[in-house]
């Protein structure tokens, strides 16, 4: 488990690539959760885009998982 966890921040940390329709769907299916609209009330600071801010989201997520 930590294993993955690990290997997905890894591919999250990397460049992203070009936009994707299966990608962009995904990005706003996590953008419609309670847990993702949760965290973004406890933001100080305001990403810039969607994207940026749904990458943020998974990594702390991730990352909160591995330990």
């Amino acid at each position: 488990m930590l294993q993955n966890c690990i290997e997905m921040a890894i591919i999250m940390n990397s460049t992203p690539a070009p936009a994707t329709p299966v990608w962009q769907n995904l990005q706003q299916a996590i953008a419609a959760t309670s847990g993702f609209k949760c965290w973004q009330d406890d933001q100080s600071e305001v990403a810039s885009t969607l994207e940026s801010q749904v990458r943020r989201y998974l990594r702390q997520t991730l990352e909160t998982l591995a330990y």
